[in-house]
């Protein structure tokens, strides 16, 4: 049990490599790649390629043949898809699911067929981790679509774009419940299927800008201490209190676009392992801890990479909260054609407080996910 807690520590601790930059990204990449490399072998499994097996397909293909038509655009679906084949997020989310299922055993007895007896896991649990790594690709491949007028450029191949990132993402989404029916667990079912609400709430929060991607809210002159609940509930809610106030839109925004998510899928591997519901709840809260941990991070990274930046992001929050004028930017963007230039936001995040705000964003979840694994795990 040392040794798995100890690769468990690794893989979470990971990320403070990047945040705070040792200034040599070739070194943190092989760290990366060495921990990774260590946490598949407690799994047994190379979840580095968990999602060839779902790719490598006639239909798969067929999409990829078209999107060449894209070239020369500046669709979103062409950074996606490049993303998605270079591996840039690191690690999987199979791969936590994985080994959530590890370090938390089975509470009963499963016959020699349900178990791979090699790796110390499931075979449904296998299955519910390469199901959660596929509703997340899905939902970025639905997040590609952007708003398009008559007067856009490119406006064919964009259209064409929209279609190949809504098909592509129903083609994965809807095999990812094909094989979630084929575990036969109604619990685990209802419980998957509300992480798909969650993604959709996500998208439903506005103000949105003509690209269809989100904006934060006005930032509220009056901040107040307000708690996000851990698990968001089965049934929809009004959290329209939540936004306004950086830290609670920020928790609310990433929670809904994944951490949820991840958080359900640690969940479920534990419902199928025949676990009680407190110890369910554990791994829930385990693995939202470790997507927000995970988002805080990009967040972080992102200010000090060339590129675009979200505006939804940690730094750009606690920035608008600070300096509250700004979002008279925020608001032009709205209704009209306006674009922000990146360099000189990410000059204005690098020397204000939102820095510091982000990272200790970050540290109030790494802590606790070692806190769960060394009582519960």
């Amino acid at each position: 049990m040392y040794s798995l807690r100890r690769t468990w520590h690794r893989a979470i601790t990971l990320q403070s490599y990047s945040t705070y930059a040792s200034g040599n990204p070739k070194l943190e990449e092989q760290t990366w790649s060495t921990s990774i490399s260590e946490a598949e072998k407690v799994v047994g499994y190379p979840t580095s390629f968990l999602n060839l097996r779902w790719l490598l397909s006639d239909e798969v293909a067929n999409i990829a043949s078209h999107l060449r038509k894209l070239l020369g655009t500046n669709h979103p679906l062409l950074s996606i898809a490049k993303d998605l084949i270079l591996n840039s997020e690191k690690p999987s989310w199979g791969l936590l699911v994985l080994l959530v299922s590890k370090a938390g055993g089975h509470n009963k007895t499963f016959l020699d067929i349900d178990t791979d007896v090699t790796a110390g896991v499931l075979h449904s649990q296998r299955i519910l981790g390469e199901i959660s790594e596929m509703i997340k690709t899905s939902h970025l491949l639905h997040q590609g679509l952007i708003s398009i007028e008559d007067d856009t450029k490119n406006v064919s191949n964009m259209l064409f774009g929209n279609k190949l990132a809504l098909l592509s993402g129903d083609y994965l989404l809807s095999n990812s419940f094909n094989q979630l029916a084929s575990i036969k667990h109604h619990g685990l079912n209802e419980l998957i299927s509300s992480t798909l609400r969650d993604l959709t709430e996500s998208t439903f929060i506005n103000p949105r800008d003509k690209d269809n991607k989100a904006l934060p809210s006005k930032p509220n002159p009056q901040l107040e201490e307000i708690n996000v609940p851990d698990e968001l509930g089965m049934t929809f809610s009004d959290f329209s209190n939540l936004l306004g106030n950086a830290k609670t839109e920020w928790l609310l925004r990433s929670t809904l676009d994944g951490a949820s998510l991840l958080g359900k899928s640690c969940k479920g591997v534990l419902m199928l392992a025949g676990h009680e519901e407190d110890f369910q709840m554990t791994g829930y809260i385990l693995g939202r801890y470790l997507a927000l941990t995970l988002k805080a991070t990009r967040d972080y990274n992102s200010i000090f990479k060339d590129g675009d930046i979200s505006l939804v992001s940690a730094p750009v929050l606690f920035y608008l909260q600070q300096h509250p004028s700004f979002y008279s930017e925020i608001e032009r963007m709205i209704d009209k054609d306006y674009e922000i230039v990146y360099d000189d936001l990410r000059n204005k995040l690098q020397q204000s407080a939102a820095v510091n705000e982000t990272i200790l964003l970050q540290n109030q979840f790494d802590p606790g996910c070692l806190t769960i694994i060394s009582k519960r795990m």
